[in-house]
């Protein structure tokens, strides 16, 4: 292959980064700013009416569109471009029509330009991705309750393989944020409220998408899931050590272990610094502490929003010098800040260094990429043929995760149902397949703007996967997701009543910004079931009749006014395409359930905040001190079986380790019972005495175990005391001796194996190259005794 002596940066027997370093030598200033900027050129999300006449505006920031959507794609190529925004997203279009696109584009900027540096493609991938006619995947809470990070790994890396198929270079996923107050509406999109959990499953889907060619985003950073009353873009008032205990681990761990290669900036400001204006987390914690060297791309709208919502600056370009020094490397999903950097470094306000830092990050990620590649094309970039992104081994993973995260709280007295029994279905998630799926899944993203479009894939609701799996089912809708419409009622109590069984299916429609009951922008004012769809479930036990509860939804729900009522109760957290065979499975019997929460189900529909993490003040050992129960409904890591599961016979390697040091766990687990099943098996730490009040139980490590009836396993965790490390008094990470409770067993609040470990030695204080997680190995030992 001959490569042109004026373009040496094309050659790949180059090192990426001297060819990064070349093409940026061979760049004027402008070319340089170009490569940090993007384009939407298929943007049409602006407000649209509904079928039902109501307005939705998914992006409800008129003045950011404007001047955003006021370049066409070849004024704003001109130089060059950073970004392509959304090819595939943003609305429906066939695969061949999408290939054509993106073909175009691409056309378009190597045409515009000079040097010809093509863009890089990016696309949304939270629940799979979010393009028309794509397998619909469960929402990452229900990655959450698998606790099953070779499962997670798998799916993102066909979910990559899709996207690089069709030309797409960086997917904006995983959301590393850990749950902190459950009426957030983006709980749906999170992997839990524990920052291990996160930060292990979200690593997973890191070296998948990766995998397949496709960079991974980290989002959002940092804080965003713990603002004020759980509002989204909401003030967040958090303490140093919360963020570096809680929230910032996640990222850590996904940077560590699996060399993540973007971070996305939060919309929240953190004490009153928005966090694309804070050089602590970006400079001081991501760059020099971690040693990141990736991009980082601004949330959409983040650059203008510090001056037309945090109002930190007086004006756009400010807005873009600011966050360029800070440490945003591109601009999404426009160029809008970024756009008034040429004229801050004319006037001297602005160094060409910081324009040079950022360049050089993202031409390297291209180089990286194959995109400076001697011979690169739009056609050699996309296959043009054989492309299916729903295919059979989509969908058979999207139904082994969605089987695997369905969580049975209580079987009752009619779980599994017999086959026999007549069935009353009732409830609005009953018969309605949009409530099976994500905010960011494309049917309920980006279709509610084209009902003549379908769904877009085969998606079935569980009332006709229930008549799949039971002789006599009938049904009756009750009343709506929302709204106070009751009219229903009488028909579903009726049917309830002369049935043998009525099998209510409540919880959320996700949506945008207020046009849900969960996804962006759907914050909830309190825990209660949206709608009157509480009230439907009080009428129906009122008919003395047995009635299992199915919560679909992407938040827990309090659910303690109906403790003690039910029949059955089952949570089912956005399952997705292949979710309601999921959910049917359950009920019938069918499938053994084995998720486990990732969030606590609450008793009251007020009690905040709700999750495990709390030091004793907080936690279920308060009782008395305040008038407030806070112990949960149902606990973290919680999930109920068809079959019987003992833990047992905790062994600990040694009984004191060094502050450096490392220690095993083992316990036994067997299956009692009569089926085949999965059990999670949890271990916990608590430090006895601490220089700042800690959480009494912390998850430290897990393992999925399958066993057949009679089978036994012995579960081994090698804990390092790094696992032990946190954020003293001074701020400083450190390892303390002292007396560390070792507790395992099926939950935070079930932990039957206990002992106490010591650590000796003087206080090590540690950093990022800290060990981060807690290998686990699974032995079988035979028999179950």
């Amino acid at each position: 292959m001959s490569i042109s002596t004026d373009r040496p940066w094309r050659d790949p027997a180059l090192p990426a980064a001297e060819r990064a370093g070349l093409l940026l030598a061979a760049m004027t200033l402008e070319e340089k700013i170009a490569q940090l900027g993007s384009r939407w050129a298929g943007n049409d999300m602006a407000d649209t009416a509904l079928p039902d006449d109501e307005t939705i505006n998914v992006a409800p920031m008129e003045d950011v569109f404007s001047v955003g959507g006021a370049l066409s794609l070849e004024d704003a190529s001109r130089d060059g471009l950073g970004h392509l925004t959304r090819v595939w997203g943003s609305y429906p279009q066939t695969v061949e029509q999408g290939v054509a696109e993106v073909i175009r584009q691409h056309e378009v900027v190597l045409k515009e330009s000079r040097l010809g540096v093509p863009a890089l493609v990016h696309e949304e991938c939270l629940t799979g991705f979010t393009t028309y006619g794509a397998t619909v995947y469960p929402a990452s809470i229900a990655w959450g309750a698998t606790f099953d990070p070779a499962l997670i790994e798998r799916m993102a890396a066909a979910i990559g393989r899709d996207m690089a198929a069709v030309g797409v270079h960086q997917g904006l996923s995983p959301v590393l944020d850990v749950v902190r107050d459950y009426r957030w509406g983006r709980v749906e999109e999170t992997m839990g409220e524990d920052p291990y959990l996160v930060g292990i499953l979200g690593s997973a889907y890191v070296r998948g998408l990766q995998s397949a060619g496709v960079v991974a985003t980290l989002k959002h950073f940092a804080g965003y899931s713990a603002s004020r009353a759980g509002r989204n873009h909401g003030p967040v008032s958090m303490g140093r050590r919360e963020l570096l205990d809680i929230i910032l681990p996640t990222f850590e761990t996904a940077i560590a272990t699996a060399g993540a290669g973007s971070v996305m900036s939060s919309y929240a400001d953190l004490d009153g610094l928005p966090a694309s204006a804070d050089p602590w987390l970006f400079t001081d914690v991501l760059r020099d502490d971690w040693g990141f060297e990736g991009t980082v791309v601004s949330d959409y709208w983040a650059v203008p929003f510090l001056a037309s919502m945090h109002r930190v600056v007086a004006n756009d370009a400010d807005a873009g010098a600011l966050a360029l020094t800070v440490g945003t490397d591109v601009e999404l999903p426009d160029t809008i800040g970024f756009a008034g950097l040429l004229d801050k470094v004319k006037a001297g306000e602005l160094s060409e260094d910081l324009i040079d830092r950022a360049a050089r990050r993202v031409l390297l990620q291209k180089a990286e990429l194959g995109l400076l590649d001697e011979g690169w094309t739009p056609e050699g970039s996309v296959k043009t043929s054989g492309v299916d992104l729903d295919s059979a081994e989509n969908r058979a993973i999207a139904r082994e995760l969605a089987e695997k995260s369905v969580v049975l709280l209580d079987a009752g007295p009619v779980l599994p149902l017999s086959k026999d029994a007549r069935v009353a279905v009732v409830g609005p998630c009953a018969d309605d397949p949009r409530t099976l799926m994500g905010c960011y899944a494309f049917p309920n993203h980006v279709l509610p703007r084209y009902p003549e479009r379908g769904l877009g894939v085969q998606i079935g609701s569980p009332l006709d996967a229930l008549r799949n799996e039971l002789a006599e089912v009938s049904y009756a809708k009750g009343c709506g997701v929302t709204g106070d419409d009751r009219s229903g009622f009488a028909e579903a109590v009726a049917l309830a009543a002369d049935s043998d069984v009525c099998v209510a299916f409540v919880g959320d429609l996700s949506g945008l910004f207020g046009h849900g009951t969960s996804g962006e922008g759907c914050d909830a004012e309190d825990l209660r079931l949206p709608g009157v769809q509480g009230e439907l479930v009080d009428a129906l036990l009122e008919t003395g009749k047995p009635v299992v509860l199915v919560v679909v939804s992407g938040r827990p729900y309090a659910l303690g006014e109906y403790a003690g009522r039910l029949s059955g109760l089952v949570q089912a957290f956005i399952p997705g395409q292949e979710g309601a065979a999921a959910i049917a499975g359950v009920l019938s019997g069918r499938i053994v359930p084995s998720g486990k929460l990732p969030v606590q189900i609450p008793r009251h529909v007020g009690g905040q905040p709700g999750t495990y993490l709390q030091p004793a003040l907080g936690s279920v050992d308060s009782a008395g001190i305040s008038g407030l129960e806070t112990r949960p409904l149902y606990p973290f890591g919680y999930g109920a079986s068809y079959t019987d599961f003992t833990i047992a016979d905790l062994r600990l390697s040694v009984p004191e380790i060094g502050t450096d040091g490392e220690f095993t766990a083992t316990v036994r687990v067997a299956n009692t019972g009569d089926r085949g099943g999965d059990e999670v098996v949890q271990l916990y730490l608590r430090d006895v005495v601490a220089q700042v009040a800690r959480p009494l139980t912390l998850l430290t490590g897990f393992a999925r175990v399958s066993l057949e009836p009679g089978q036994a396993a012995d579960v081994t965790f090698r804990v390092h005391a790094d696992r032990t490390a946190y954020t003293a008094a001074d701020l400083r990470r450190i390892v303390e001796p002292g007396d560390v409770e070792v507790m395992v067993g099926t939950s935070s609040l079930d932990l039957p194996c206990r002992a106490m470990l010591r650590i000796i030695g003087d206080v090590r204080v540690v950093g990022h190259d800290r060990v981060l997680t807690t290998p686990v190995t699974v032995s079988e030992v035979g028999g179950g005794g």
